[in-house]
Order: C-alpha cells, then sequence, then structure tokens
C-alpha cells in the first residue's frame, strides 16, 4: 500500500548564487502572492469540508474518498510551495494539489 502523501526532496549539485538571492528576497511576490490568495481560499474550503468529514466520520466510520482527496490535494499543494519557498525545489510549484 503507498502513502497518499509522499516527499522527495532531491539534492541540487549546482545552484546559480544570484538566483538563489533573487528568489528570497523576491519569492513571496510571484510565489507567495498568487497562491497565498488561491490557499487562503482553499484554506477556508477545506476547514469546511475537515468539518464535514468529521461528522461523516463520526457517524459511519469511513472517511468520503471526495473529501479525502480534497484535503490531500490542499496538503499536497501547500508542501510544494513551502518547498519552493525554502529552496528546496527549482520548479516553480503548480497551481493544482496534483503530485
Amino acid at each position: 500500500m503507498s502513502y497518499p502523501v509522499t516527499l522527495a526532496v532531491e539534492y541540487p549539485e549546482r545552484l546559480s548564487r544570484g538566483w538563489v538571492i533573487l528568489k528570497v528576497l523576491f519569492d513571496w511576490l510571484y510565489v507567495g502572492v498568487p497562491h497565498g490568495i488561491i490557499l487562503g481560499l482553499y484554506g477556508i474550503a477545506v476547514g469546511i469540508v475537515t468539518f464535514i468529514a468529521f461528522w461523516v466520520i463520526l457517524f459511519t466510520g469511513k472517511y468520503p474518498r471526495g473529501m479525502f482527496d480534497f484535503v490531500v490535494g490542499y496538503m499536497r499543494w501547500t508542501n510544494n510551495v513551502i518547498a519552493y519557498q525554502s529552496l528546496l525545489r527549482d520548479e516553480y510549484p503548480p497551481f493544482s494539489g496534483s503530485e
């Protein structure tokens, strides 16, 4: 059985120092603003879905697959953005919860 969320970070062999400085100084602007707005709204929806899922799990004993996938997508997207801003990955994070 595979886990629904995996985190894999590859070691970069060489980084441009100038590019790293630019990322550190300006990533909040070109990553934080667009992703932050969308993830903020997505986070509100995840909070509502989690609240509903709590009651569904309480009464049925089962986490609905659609709600689970919705929350996992949010966690993946959030982790992709955090990894990019922490300089753990060089690819710009996608605007989705896919891998």
